[in-house]
């Protein structure tokens, strides 16, 4: 966020009230501070500075200046402690460990990635998605960077540390920490060093094993009669080793397979990603002391082992419901293979639970913003700034290419300075960002669509509340509908939205709107703006 220059809107000293206010949300933030701690971070008698920025994406960001460092950033109404606060308490956030040539990628606006992590001996620290997290370098723990965590500690484990760890949000040597007195990290040392030094031997060891199967490949390639007994005895022994865990991990993802189908699964939440399902279902179904890894079976992918589930034996149906997205749209419960297929009773008890924990950890509301395209109108006033047509610009830099357009010209209107800002503005095609978390940036034209609800009749005069555009907020239809079904215990079914091409909406019995909006607002944190038709609710509070 900081990897370019960022422009200052404000400096102030803060007031009495509001330094106070910081405290206490500061206090909340991070419990691990005690009161005294706060009190020995921001002293009463120190000049505390306030300075409003816009970063160069054009995000508002708040910081809070003591001595002329930066110790915390405040971005859409969250804290974050900058470098220099976690120099003075690197026990503050769950750290992440890297080697220091990653540092520099960091430094350069990248995020982290679960390659570059380093384990240490007593594991990763438990996070869950969107946790605020430090990063550290091997043999200091004093921390470089600051980010939120793209998914949590137990995907990370799944994932085979593979993908985005933490996006990252501020880092040492970046133009936020060269807005305080530019100073180094201190360094602290790290208990963990000799654990490397161990693992290092043990990555030797492993890499020596692999060489001389390498060896002994090459010199098969190129035609050599290999009678080599080490070599061959351990190319038998690798090769049946993989051909047993082939087979093993295959009985496994099978196992997970019916298990989730016969407990987990249910018809309401028809159509259901193949990724929800693999992660929310099939994942929690796996035995303890076992984890399923699809790369090691011999299907390697999930949708190669469900087209052999379609193909082979009709378990379910798969279908492609957007490009390049799968969804499981049937399943054939009556199969006699599925219902002679008995679950575990090692898993049986503590299989509940865990789908609800994964569902509320897996969703994590995404960051809309406002943008606005250049149009063929207004491209001449673009072109200075190297905009073309097309081109996507948040309104803060809209308004400063502007305004450098109107300095430059001597266009300055004294009556309305606001006027060619406006009117610009009104002849520029309205889009808009969507960015979930470890997904790139989506951009889309026209406004976003709100979650729209609304309560119909259906004979009899009897109400029912329907709910659409879940999916443009990454909303699963299917559990939002199995949920409210037992939250109101009332039958709930899923309909094509006409004219909208994979789209369903969620059609609950009664007039549930209070309900809808308290599982959106409450539990899934979508902001309010964004849900239209909460005024539509019952004001009697009885279902209708």
């Amino acid at each position: 966020m900081f990897s370019k220059p960022f422009r200052v809107k404000s400096n102030i000293v803060i007031k009495g009230s509001d330094r106070r206010k910081l405290k206490a949300d500061l206090l909340s933030a991070f419990p691990s501070l005690s009161p005294e701690d706060i009190s020995e971070l921001l002293p009463n008698k120190e000049e505390l500075n306030v300075v409003k920025i816009y970063a160069h994406k054009g995000e508002a960001v708040t910081l809070y200046v003591l001595q002329k460092n930066p110790l915390l950033f405040e971005l859409d109404k969250r804290l974050y402690p900058t470098v220099y606060l976690l120099w003075r308490y690197p026990a503050l956030l769950p750290v992440f460990q890297t080697w220091p040539p990653v540092l520099q990628k960091l430094i350069g606006g990248a995020d982290l990635m679960l390659p570059g992590v380093v384990v240490p001996s007593r594991g990763l620290p438990e996070v869950n998605q969107g946790d605020c997290c430090s990063v550290t370098l091997v043999n200091n723990r004093a921390p470089v960077a600051v980010g939120k965590a793209a998914v949590s500690t137990s995907e990370m484990t799944s994932l085979e540390m593979k993908g985005r760890g933490l996006f990252v949000l501020h880092t040492y040597m970046d133009y936020l920490w060269a807005f305080g007195d530019k100073s180094s990290p201190p360094s602290l040392s790290d208990t963990e060093s000799e654990d490397l030094e161990n693992s290092e031997e043990c990555e030797t060891s492993e890499q020596e094993t692999e060489t001389e199967v390498e060896k002994c490949e090459e010199r098969q390639s190129s035609g050599e009669t290999v009678s080599d007994p080490a070599c061959c005895g351990l190319e038998k022994l690798i090769l049946t080793q993989t051909e047993e865990d082939k087979e093993e991990m295959d009985a496994l993802l099978l196992q997970c397979f019916f298990h989730a189908l016969k407990s987990k699964v249910r018809k309401s939440e028809l159509p259901l990603l193949t990724s929800t399902f693999l992660r929310n279902h099939m994942f929690s179904c796996c035995p303890s002391g076992k984890q399923l890894d699809i790369k090691r079976s011999s299907y390697k992918k999930l949708s190669k082992f469900l087209q052999v589930m379609q193909q082979q034996y009709h378990f379910v149906r798969v279908k492609e419901l957007s490009k390049g997205v799968e969804s499981i749209v049937e399943v054939d419960w009556k199969n006699p293979d599925l219902r002679s297929f008995r679950v575990p009773e090692e898993t049986s008890v503590e299989t509940t639970p865990v789908q609800e924990e994964v569902e509320e950890e897996s969703y994590y509301p995404p960051e809309i913003t406002t943008l606005y395209s250049v149009s063929a109108r207004v491209e001449p006033l673009f072109i200075g700034a190297n905009k073309r047509k097309g081109a996507t610009l948040h309104p803060a830099e809209v308004r400063s290419i502007i305004t450098d357009y109107v300095k430059n010209n001597e266009l300055v209107d004294n009556n309305n300075k606001k006027l060619l800002f406006c009117r610009t503005l009104g002849r520029m095609n309205e889009c808009y960002q969507l960015v979930f978390p470890g997904r790139a940036p989506v951009i889309k034209k026209g406004h976003v669509e709100p979650i729209d609800i609304s309560v119909a009749s259906r004979g009899s005069n009897k109400k029912v509340t329907l709910i659409k555009n879940l999916e443009v907020y990454g909303l699963n239809p299917g559990v939002i509908a199995s949920t409210l079904q037992h939250r109101v215990q009332a039958s709930a079914v899923l309909q094509p939205v006409p004219g909208a091409k994979d789209r369903v909406l969620v059609q609950i019995q009664g007039n549930q709107v209070h309900q809808v909006g308290n599982l959106l607002l409450d539990h899934y944190h979508i902001a309010r703006k964004y849900i239209q038709g909460l005024d539509k609710a019952s004001k009697s509070g009885k279902k209708k």
